[in-house]
């Protein structure tokens, strides 16, 4: 999946149109480990799958081509606490960009 909006570059050390952090001075970034940008992305796949297979589930209801009610409501309650996850990761990124851009230089 690409990044829809065009704000995290790989391999360049950037962080998009905020400003650009040297690879050196990037804090907790090991050498062999997934970059933080490859487990948010991978992340987002995983929330838009199981949305896709709640979905699917709800459609194969409506149809009759399934008759388990209760995986139905198991596949939507996983959607919605996986997207409900990702949200509140996204609100707290969006809090730090806050307070980063009210620091004093």
């Amino acid at each position: 999946m690409s990044d829809p909006l065009g704000l995290i570059r790989s391999g360049d050390g950037g962080v998009g149109p905020v400003g650009r952090i040297a690879p050196s001075a990037a804090p907790g970034k090991t050498d062999g480990g997934p970059s933080f940008r490859d487990v948010l992305m991978r992340n987002i796949e995983q929330v838009n799958e199981l949305q896709q297979d709640a979905t699917r589930a709800i459609e194969q209801i409506q149809t009759g081509e399934r008759q388990d009610v209760e995986g139905v409501i198991l596949a939507t309650h996983k959607a919605d606490l996986a997207f409900r996850a990702l949200q509140s990761v996204r609100n707290r990124m969006m809090d730090a960009l806050e307070e980063v851009k009210q620091m004093r230089v």
